[in-house]
This record gives structure tokens, sequence and C-alpha cells, in this order.
């Protein structure tokens, strides 16, 4: 059986979007089925629709913490805290090991402009950057959740 990592990454090679890869692994077992998370997840890669905001493998962690831990009442301010003490641990340790959460800094290409998008195709991107950040988002989750 393949781990959560090994999954992510499946995923992702067969084009889904970082953030798909990230949030699908964990959705079923937080009770959302994983057709839903597609598409909960299909509009955040790229840094949410290629605009190189973001980068999809965190915003993908980051509705894994929020499944698992946010605020349902509008009184529960503890599972409030609880979610973004968890998304700034996720942070604090995806920059110390890549340096930013914003994917045109993680990618060096604007994924927005035709001409950063076939950057980001020649230079083989997918393969030489972003399936590390999955695996590390990923590998990351498993040591808060």
């Amino acid at each position: 059986m393949m781990n959560k990592t090994e999954q992510a990454l499946k995923l992702f090679k067969q084009s889904f979007s970082c953030s798909q890869s990230v949030f699908s692994v964990y959705a079923e077992e937080l009770g959302v089925d994983k057709g839903t998370a597609m598409k909960i997840a299909g509009a955040f890669g790229g840094g949410m629709a290629r605009m190189g905001e973001t980068c999809g493998a965190v915003t993908g962690a980051f509705m894994v913490i929020g499944l698992k831990y946010g605020q349902t009442n509008a009184e529960d301010k503890a599972a409030k805290e609880k979610t973004y003490d968890v998304v700034r641990q996720f942070v604090e340790r995806f920059k110390s090991m890549h340096g930013s959460t914003v994917c045109r800094v993680l990618t060096g290409c604007d994924m927005n402009t035709n001409e950063g998008l076939n950057a980001f195709r020649e230079k083989n991107i997918f393969e030489t950057h972003c399936m590390n950040y999955v695996k590390d988002a990923v590998e990351i989750l498993e040591g808060l959740i």
C-alpha cells in the first residue's frame, strides 16, 4: 500500500494539480469524497489558477489543516486558533526548506504569461521543483496532523 506521499506524487504525475494531489489524499479520511476534494482544490494549482501566488501544494495543505481542525461554529474560537497555529507551523517548515510559499518565486516562472508557462515547461520545473513541493507538503502534514 502506498503512503500519502507516494499517493500524492502519483496523482501529480497523472496531471492533477499540486493542490489536488495534496488535498485529495487526506480528504476521504476527513469526511470529503475524493471527487469533491478534486473539485474543491481544482482552482488552486499553479499558485491559484496559474497566477503564481501561494503554491498549490501549500494551499492544498491549508485545506487539509482546515478540514482537520477548522471552526464550524461561531463560538469555537479555539478551533480557529488551532487551525491558524498549525498553518503557521506548516508555513514555517515549508519556508525553512524552500525559502518561500509563493509559486512564481519557487518556480522562477510567471505561469500567468505565455512566456512564463513556456519556460516552466521547457525547463521541466514540474519535475525539478514542483514534485519536491508536493512531497514536502505531504511530509510536513504527516508531522503536524
